[in-house]
C-alpha cells in the first residue's frame, strides 16, 4: 500500500512537472528516486520483521504454553477445592479468579519478551487496582473474609453455630455471605467480613456435648433423696453417656430454695432431645416422690405498735 501510494504521488508530481515543461530525463529521475525511497522503507520493514520474528514466535509460544499451564493449575485447584466443603458457586468463582490472575501473568511475560515497557503496564494495572479496591472496599472485605473461612474452616456447612446473636445450622458458605438457618425457621445472611471478626461458637465441632441443668428444691427437702432420684433418672436415660461421669451436686443457697446442678454428657446430635427428656423426667419424678419445687416467697413479719 505504501509503495502504491508513493508511486501514485510520484506519478502525479511527474504529470504536473511534465505539464510545466520539465524534460523526460528529469521526470524519470524523480520516479527512480521515489522508487528507491520506497524500496528502502520496505527493506527496513522486512528487516525489522526478520529481527522481531524470533521474539514474536517466542511470545506466541509463551502465550500458548502459559494458557495450557494456567488451565492445568486451575483444574488442580478445582479438584482440591471440591474435596473441601465449598459450595459450587464459591468453587467456580475461585477457579475463575485464579485463571484470570494466571492469564494476566502470562500476557505480561509475553509482552516483556517483545520489549514492551513493563513499567507503564504495571503502573496502569496498579492504578486500576487501586481505583477498584477503593470503590469496592466492603465487597473486597467480604471477599477476603470468604477466603479466610473457606481455608481456615472455623465451621463448615451443616454445623450448628452461634454467631452475631444468631444460632442455627450453616447452610451455605459463599464468597461474600454465610447463610444460616435458625431453629425458628429464619434465614440469616451474614457478611463474611463481619464473620471473621466476630466470636464464633461451634456447637458441633466436637463429637460430644454436656447438658447443664439446674433444679431448685425447698430447704425442707432431704437433699440426698433428691440426689438419688436424679441419679436413678440418669441411669434410665439411654442417650446419656457413662463417661464422663454425670454430676449431681448442690450448687447454691437461694432466698427460698436450694439449687442443684445436674451435668450429663451426650452425643452432639442427641443434645436437644435429651435436654427435654431429662427436664420432663425430673419434674415427673419430683411429683411422684413428693419433692417440692418452691415458688419465690417473701415472709412478712408485722409487729404491733407499743
Amino acid at each position: 500500500m505504501i509503495v502504491s501510494q508513493t508511486i501514485a504521488e510520484t506519478t502525479a508530481a511527474a504529470s504536473e512537472t511534465a505539464t510545466d515543461g520539465t524534460t523526460a530525463g528529469e521526470l524519470m529521475g524523480t520516479i527512480q528516486e521515489s522508487v528507491e525511497k520506497t524500496s528502502g522503507l520496505l527493506a527496513e520493514a522486512l528487516e525489522y520483521i526478520k529481527k522481531a520474528l524470533p521474539l514474536i514466535i517466542i511470545a506466541l509460544l509463551i502465550l500458548v504454553i502459559g494458557v495450557l499451564i494456567s488451565k492445568l493449575i486451575a483444574k488442580i485447584v478445582g479438584k482440591a477445592v471440591s474435596k473441601s466443603n465449598v459450595n459450587g458457586s464459591a468453587k467456580s468463582f475461585l477457579v475463575s479468579l485464579i485463571k484470570i490472575i494466571l492469564y494476566i501473568a502470562v500476557i505480561i511475560m509475553a509482552l516483556s519478551v517483545l520489549n514492551v515497557p513493563m513499567s507503564s503496564i504495571i503502573t496502569i494495572l496498579g492504578a486500576a487496582g487501586l481505583a477498584i479496591s477503593l470503590a469496592l472496599q466492603n465487597c473486597l472485605s467480604n471477599l477476603s473474609g470468604g477466603f479466610i473461612i473457606l481455608f481456615t474452616k472455623p465451621f463448615t456447612a451443616g454445623d450448628i453455630i452461634e454467631l452475631d446473636d444468631s444460632v442455627g445450622t450453616v447452610k451455605d458458605i459463599g464468597i461474600f455471605y454465610t447463610k444460616i438457618h435458625t431453629f425458628d425457621g429464619k434465614t440469616v445472611l451474614l457478611p463474611n467480613g463481619k464473620v471473621t471478626d466476630a466470636k464464633i461458637v461451634n456447637y458441633t465441632d466436637t463429637p460430644t456435648r454436656r447438658i447443664d441443668l439446674n433444679f431448685c428444691v425447698s430447704y425442707s427437702t432431704d437433699f440426698e433423696k433428691v440426689r438419688q432420684v436424679i441419679l436413678d433418672i440418669i441411669a434410665k436415660e439411654k442417650l446419656i453417656l457413662k463417661a464422663p461421669e454425670p454430676v449431681v451436686r448442690m450448687s447454691s443457697h437461694n432466698d427460698s430454695s436450694i439449687g442443684i446442678d445436674v451435668l450429663v454428657w451426650v452425643n452432639n446430635g442427641d443434645y436437644l432431645a435429651e435436654k427435654y427428656s431429662m427436664t420432663e423426667a425430673v419434674k415427673t419424678a419430683f411429683d411422684e416422690n413428693g419433692i417440692e419445687i418452691p415458688f419465690d416467697q417473701l415472709d412478712i413479719h408485722v409487729k404491733d405498735k407499743i
